[in-house]
């Protein structure tokens, strides 16, 4: 009998997340317990410490990705844009166009933010605790300097960017609180009635948020 080829490493490490986060968004963190996360990969509970010192070591992971993709995303969409405006709205609806799984790890990034504030022993967890926090300052940096520039060209009314960042993304992620894949309301509606909110919290003009919303 041929035995079926054996995955590498990071293949099933991949698997490992995928499935954590899946778990994670639909259950809860605390609701996930880590037996269940190795049963639906295939392996057994100890082998899980093989990719993970912990379950939290894996969410960190989690956090630390997901906010890294934000922040990849945005520079990107920046970049392919000429005019302020254009990507702006770009980078406002880019925050609502995501894949199922996508929403289930801002999900989970959302509802376990606080856990970033404590420090931890394990070395591996607490080194991807501190590359979570890096990308979320990294990320704020990257707004705040994008708004700044607004200002600087008129379209925005002058404020502390940094806190206008934190209120920003704020707002979007407040979403994830309560939104469900499958639920009553399409993400591309909930994102266009939150993006004319974040304009207004812009403080952009009238015309402008006019202008912007219907090229939404």
């Amino acid at each position: 009998m041929t035995r079926a080829a054996r995955q590498k490493p990071g293949v099933k490490r991949e698997r490992i997340v995928e499935v954590a986060i899946e778990a994670f968004g639909r259950q809860g963190y605390e609701e996930t317990k880590w037996a269940e996360v190795a049963a639906a990969v295939g392996i057994g509970s100890t082998a899980l410490y093989h990719y993970f010192e912990s379950k939290q070591h894996c969410l960190f992971e989690i956090m630390e990705r997901a906010v890294a993709d934000f922040r990849d995303r945005f520079e990107r969409i920046v970049a392919e844009h000429d005019e302020w405006t254009d990507a702006l709205l770009a980078a406002l609806l880019d925050q609502f166009q995501l894949t199922e799984q996508e929403v289930q790890r801002q999900r989970v990034l959302v509802a376990q933010l606080g856990r970033l504030g404590i420090a931890h022993p394990l070395p591996r967890e607490e080194a991807a605790r501190d590359s979570a926090r890096a990308q979320i300052r990294d990320l704020e940096f990257a707004w705040g300097a994008f708004l700044a520039r607004g200002m600087q060209q008129g379209l925005l009314p002058e404020n502390d960017p940094r806190q206008l960042t934190r209120a920003l993304l704020g707002l979007a992620n407040s979403v994830w609180h309560w939104y469900r894949p499958g639920g009553s309301l399409a993400l591309d509606e909930v994102g266009r009635f939150f993006v004319a909110r974040e304009l207004a919290l812009l403080g952009c003009a009238p015309e402008l948020i006019a202008d912007l919303a219907a090229a939404a």
